[in-house]
């Protein structure tokens, strides 16, 4: 046998790893006791270990073909139960080949078609039993906490078995395990406090602990005692839920290097997972407890996964209870202040404090960041939202960031790696569909991990099938420094940033439809609520508000002239709030006068570029307008600085209508607008937008108005399925947005 890491990386390619070893259907059994496979309503035996031999007195080819009731006894099968799991063992008393009288204890369950009956010499019972059960449960019930709960299960277990060494051995949420009780013999060293590698007991181990609670092997030394035929139906026999299945060599092995000589294994099951174990070890030779015995064990280990998971939904309640209430003060606050989130979240330490062992946290509203506490830089907090965060996915927590990240790039690692001393544990909870979100941050804890030997150390030896990992030889005590890890977040935690972040959205949300409410009312003053749009034409328009301010810079309006033409216009004005609100309104009442004075919109915003300098003073505007006749259908769209009109036509192509632009309003210019013309046709449909609708950040506008256009081509001319649409394909954006489309029928 050899070190791994002295091996050359074509052999260690070749090794066959534990986690592929056959342990369902290893094809022998040990020892012990008898393994019979019987099928059919006469349980005719199938196949028999070949250790019937000693312990029945036939050979395993004396007995195939042979009824189950000729070997032991009417009495013995009349009772046979055949369900999927094993049933309690009973007593039976065979006559053997030699005409004496034997005495086994019976455990039988199916698999399949095929019945597996298992025998045992009877050991007898101790009379105390029942007594030291009812005793080992009072004892159980009264721990108060789960570690006094670990500790006298392990000494009850012990006291029951006669095991030199009774542990109770708990997984971590990588399958690491740790001892958290022992009770052992005086002169052996104690376990306590050490861990051990997941890889001792691989992933197809553990799956079948979850299905046979109990597991035993009574001397470690045992030559495997082989089923004859070997296969049944051209298959092997699954051997998963029998109690005498030989176990995998490794184990063996793995047993033999820490002087094992017989161990005993029951399955601690919290909430429908593997929460630990409860492992038995003898050391003097090979032990045999009774079934008696093995049973009140099994008894104990379920008793205590009821009790576990017990006591970790009380600890998790009284968690819930005082975070509940602690996010419900930060909620009241955030509903007192509803102008002022931001502010309301980041003037004390509440937010910090709602979760145990953070010192850092992080707000982000409306593209405003604010960091509180111990915390990385802003723009290391920046750029770690943009890599955890995934939309739908929800809030995002680790507890080690350069062990979750390391497979995302160097720039990656480099970032957990510069934010490991305040953010190694990061929950981070996203606020809707912007780039808004909660963050805490867990400093790095250093801590020393104590293995029972080096968890890497393994080895390799030559086997039929190929070099095989060895277990380590070695389990002295190993420290090992960890790093880079914070204290985990537990599932209530997480649950309670959702529910605070979704208090947030729903705070911002209410500002925000407080806001569009002002801004309907303000539009409702210059615009008619209902126009008059000529017959044989479709109009449709949509407002969305600034999400930072109740009121932004964009607006739009529908004029009727006298002589029958239309005017549709989409305007914008720089900046938000009431007083941008007031020089909208303004625009609008001069733009309609001038255009009822006027012949032409172009015209109209000529006199209107002229005005501006005294009508808004330091401001800056763009308009577009597009004059329609309607018996026509002609067109004609003028522009001042604003982005250009979209024509969408019946056959589903769009094109920009970009040209002779005039200078934006404000700049105090006399300049002259030139005008589009065109000859709308049926089914053709004119879209004027503003800027909110396709400035994004990162993104060139060439190619935000390029997807535009895509898009329109894609939605066809409705008016309704436009406005509709381009809103719900553009950006996420904190400006306000005006769609307004027409369509001539």
């Amino acid at each position: 046998m050899s070190m791994l890491n002295d091996q050359p990386d074509a052999a260690v390619a070749d090794v066959i790893p534990c986690e592929d070893e056959p342990i369902r259907i290893p094809g022998s059994v040990q020892p012990h006791g008898v393994l019979l496979a019987v099928r059919g309503h006469d349980l005719t035996i199938q196949a028999a270990s070949a250790s019937a031999a000693p312990h029945l007195g036939w050979t395993p080819e004396e007995l195939l073909g042979r009824r189950l009731g000729d070997v032991l006894g009417a009495a013995a099968v009349g009772d046979l139960r055949c369900s999927d799991e094993a049933t309690d063992p009973r007593r039976i008393e065979p006559t053997l080949a030699d005409s004496t009288a034997g005495a086994f204890d019976l455990l039988s369950h199916r698999v399949g078609d095929v019945t597996i009956v298992e025998l045992e010499a009877a050991l007898p019972a101790p009379g105390e039993a029942p007594s030291r059960m009812r005793t080992s449960l009072r004892a159980l019930q009264a721990a108060g906490t789960i570690e006094t709960l670990t500790a006298v299960l392990a000494t009850e277990v012990r006291r029951v078995t006669g095991f030199d060494r009774v542990m109770v051995y708990r997984f971590d949420a990588d399958w690491n395990g740790e001892v958290v009780a022992e009770d052992a013999r005086a002169d052996l060293d104690p376990f306590l406090g050490l861990h051990y590698p997941a890889s001792d007991i691989p992933a197809q181990a553990r799956a079948l602990y979850m299905s046979q609670w109990m597991r035993s092997i009574p001397d470690a030394r045992y030559t495997p005692s082989p089923l004859v035929p070997p296969v049944l139906d051209g298959q092997p026999l699954d051997l998963s839920g029998s109690a005498l299945r030989s176990v995998s060599p490794v184990h063996l092995q793995y047993l033999d290097n820490m002087g094992v000589r017989a161990s005993m294994s029951v399955s601690i099951v919290v909430n429908g997972q593997l929460w630990g174990l409860i492992a038995c070890h003898h050391y003097a030779g090979p032990h045999f407890p009774s079934a008696t015995a093995r049973g009140v064990a099994e008894f104990l280990g379920r008793t205590a996964s009821v009790l576990v998971q017990g006591k970790l939904e009380e600890a998790r309640h009284l968690e819930t209870l005082a975070i509940t209430a602690a996010s419900a003060q930060i909620t009241r606050a955030l509903a007192a202040q509803t102008r002022q989130p931001l502010e309301t979240l980041t003037h004390d330490d509440a937010m910090l404090e709602l979760f145990g062992g953070v010192t850092g946290g992080a707000v982000r509203i409306h593209g405003e960041l604010r960091l509180l506490g111990a915390t990385p830089t802003m723009a290391d907090v920046t750029e770690l939202y943009r890599v955890v965060s995934e939309p739908g996915l929800g809030p995002f927590s680790s507890s080690s960031l350069v062990r979750d990240l390391a497979g995302a790039g160097d720039d990656v690692i480099a970032l957990a790696k510069r934010i490991t001393p305040t953010a190694s544990g990061v929950l981070l909870v996203p606020l809707g569909r912007g780039e808004d979100f909660l963050a805490w941050f867990r400093p790095e804890v250093l801590r020393e991990v104590h293995w029972a030997g080096d968890p890497e150390a393994k080895g390799l030896e030559e086997t039929d099938a190929g070099l095989r990992l060895t277990p380590r030889a070695s389990f002295s005590d190993w420290v090992e420094r960890v790093r880079g890890t914070a204290q985990a977040w537990q599932p209530a935690e997480v649950a309670a940033g959702q529910r605070l972040a979704q208090d947030l959205a729903g705070v911002i949300s209410r500002r925000a439809a407080e806001g569009s409410r002002i801004a309907a009312a303000l539009q409702r003053i210059v615009l008619t609520e209902h126009p008059q749009i000529p017959a044989g034409y479709t109009l449709a328009s949509r407002y969305l508000p600034s999400g930072r301010d109740y009121v932004g810079g964009d607006w739009y309006d529908v004029t009727v002239l006298e002589d029958g033409r239309v005017v549709f216009m989409v305007g914008d004005v720089a900046g938000h709030g009431m007083s941008v609100a007031a020089i909208t309104a303004q625009l609008r009442h001069a733009l309609r006068a001038l255009l009822v004075r006027e012949d032409s919109a172009a015209a109209a915003l000529r006199q209107l570029g002229a005005l501006s300098a005294t009508l808004m003073p330091g401001e800056f505007a763009t308009v577009s307008a597009a004059e329609l006749d309607p018996a026509t259908g002609h067109v004609r769209v003028s522009s001042a600085g604003h982005l250009p009109a979209l024509r969408v036509r019946a056959d589903g192509t769009a094109a920009y209508l970009d040209r002779d632009q005039g200078p934006a309003l404000g700049l105090g210019m006399t300049a002259e607008y030139g005008e589009v013309a065109l000859e709308l046709e049926p089914g053709d449909a004119v879209v004027l937008f503003s800027d909110g609708l396709v400035e994004e950040r990162g993104t060139a506008i060439m190619d935000s108005l390029a997807q535009l256009c895509a898009r329109a081509a894609e939605i066809g001319p409705d008016p309704e399925a436009l406005c509709e649409g381009l809103i719900a394909a553009g950006p996420v954006t904190p400006d306000d947005v005006t769609v307004l489309a027409f369509r001539r029928d």
